[in-house]
């Protein structure tokens, strides 16, 4: 396999509530995203006092969604998560990337 081409891709990891997994995906696929995969999930945490107290009162429902992008495009990605869906607040979500070069197949 050629690793030059590897190099330039990166692999997106985002959880967050499932009430917004339209928008999300719509966002994502306009940014030229591969491989699209959706997953449900339920979290685990539960509300104690003091975070009732903080703020932080977690959704339950969660969608995991997954993709292969362009290392290129993961700034616009990042840039849309901050300021359309609020990443930056307590409890919107979360994301990251990680290479494809350093996965093993």
């Amino acid at each position: 396999m050629n690793n030059h081409l590897i190099d330039n891709v990166e692999y997106l990891i985002l959880i967050a509530g499932r009430k917004q997994k339209d928008a999300l995906l719509s966002k994502i696929c306009d940014i030229d995203c591969r491989i699209v995969n959706t997953i449900y999930g339920k979290g685990t945490v539960k509300c104690s006092y003091l975070m009732d107290m903080l703020g932080f009162v977690p959704e339950e429902n969660k969608v995991i969604i997954t993709c292969i992008l362009p290392k290129d495009k993961t700034d616009a990605i990042f840039k849309i998560l901050l300021n359309e869906f609020d990443f930056g607040r307590p409890n919107t979500g979360i994301a990251f990337t990680l290479p494809i070069l350093g996965m093993a197949f």
